[in-house]
This record gives structure tokens, sequence and C-alpha cells, in this order.
């Protein structure tokens, strides 16, 4: 059986058991409060305005103190999702990475998704063959409960059916269409994808989706019988927040 890093597991279990008694803020909010601030000075990348990379960075301050969201640090931002007076200097790209960051981090643990591998061709379901469909592995599925998908469902139906060996994949960060597109279209371990290849792969996460465009991606690393590889796994969740795809990606190995 496939799993995440030990961390990983042990993260997502203790949200499960018990997520509003693992209050991180004392560590958290100071470290997003004191990113914000550095965003907000006239000498950081876009002067005072903060920008969607400048916000992505701050949010990873609720990751790396414990590697976890939990309830209380959700509700934190919560607020500051519905302080006019912290939105104002944030460009609406930021915002939007909030506002995706605050829904896919609910601070509820992990209820069960039950991810099953799709066994049709990446080629056939891209409709072009190549890099990208060689590289590629393709696992779906809905929710087993009434709440919605968040990172930790996703990174528990990962790590039992994607992940190869003893893998790192810490957490999902929201993305942008474009951004997806961007990730694709990467080198991986077979060569540069066409663009056919990509546009199918784009449309094949999409497929489900109209307006909403949740589209994530994570970074992996993995040991496995002595060697190392390394690569990405993009996702897509429906409207209703009850279904998952996912392409795990094979950039390097050895």
């Amino acid at each position: 059986m496939s799993s995440l890093s030990l961390k990983s597991i042990l993260t997502g279990a203790a949200l499960l058991v018990a997520p509003a008694a693992l209050a991180g803020t004392s560590t958290s909010v100071p470290a997003f409060e004191a990113k914000i601030a550095t965003a907000r000075t006239s000498t950081s990348p876009s002067g005072t305005t903060v920008n969607r990379s400048e916000m992505s960075n701050a949010l990873d301050s609720f990751w790396t103190d414990d590697w976890m969201v939990d309830a209380n640090e959700h509700t934190y931002l919560g607020t500051k999702l519905a302080s006019p007076t912290f939105l104002a200097g944030i460009d609406a790209s930021a915002q939007d990475f909030l506002a995706d960051f605050h829904e896919l981090n609910n601070g509820m643990g992990a209820d069960q998704l039950d991810l099953q591998k799709v066994t049709t061709p990446a080629s056939q379901l891209f409709g072009a063959s190549g890099p990208l469909a060689s590289a590629a592995n393709i696992a779906e599925g809905y929710m087993m409960s009434q709440a919605p998908v968040n990172n930790d469902s996703m990174l528990y139906g990962y790590g039992y059916v994607l992940a190869q060996g003893y893998e790192d994949l810490f957490w999902f960060s929201p993305i942008t269409p474009a951004e997806l597109e961007q990730v694709l279209s990467g080198r991986n371990y077979y060569g540069t994808p066409s663009q056919a290849e990509v546009a199918g792969a784009v449309a094949y996460l999409s497929e489900f989706s109209s307006e909403d465009e949740r589209f994530y991606v994570g970074y992996w690393h993995s040991n496995l019988w002595g060697g190392e590889s390394a690569g990405y796994v993009v996702a897509s969740i429906n409207d209703d927040r009850d279904f998952v795809r996912m392409v795990r990606v094979i950039n390097w190995g050895d």
C-alpha cells in the first residue's frame, strides 16, 4: 500500500481526531501578519500592494509551523476575508488566493475520499500521446460523506492511491487555469509535452467544472527501492465540492 510521508499521515490523523483542539495560531498568525506587513511596504516587489505570490508566501505560515491548518486558523482567516480594512491594498488575484486557501483548508479534518485509479490510458483521455501522457497516472473519486473535499481528504486519498513508495507531499495549493497550463507544460521525465497534450489534460481536468475552476497543485518527492523520483500532482474539484480528479506526473527519477 502506498503512503505519504509519516509526518503527513500523522498530521492528517491528528486533524481527523480533534481538529478544533489543535490551535496553532500563536505561531502561525504572527508569522502570517509579519509577512503581510512586509508585503505592504514600499520596498516589496509590488510596492505597497500585496500580490498573489506574497499572499501565498504568507499563507505558507499556516502549514510550516506544525504542518496543519486547524479550525482556529481557518476561523482567523475567515475574519480577514470579511475585513475591508485588511483587504485594502491586496490585489484581486491575492484575494482570490486567500479565499481559495480558506475554502480548501477548512479545519474539518480528513473525511474519506473514495479515490480510484483511472485505467483508461492518459493518451486517450488527453486526446494526444507524448511525454505528458507517458508520465501521468490518474485517479478520481467522490467523498463518502457530506463533508466537502478539503486538503486533508485529498492528501489521504492521494497517499493511498497514487503515491509510490515513501513519498513526501505535504499540501495542495490553489492555482489559476493559466498556472495549471504552465505546470503541465513543463518538461517531465519523458520530455517536453506537446501543446495538444497540455490542452487535452486541461480539458480533462476542467470537464466537470464550470465557473469556479477549482485547480490545485502539490509537489512530491519519493524514495523507492534505493532510488529517488520527484514530480507534481494537479487536481480539480467539481462545483459541488464532492468529486476530485488528480493527475500525477513524474518529472525526474533515478
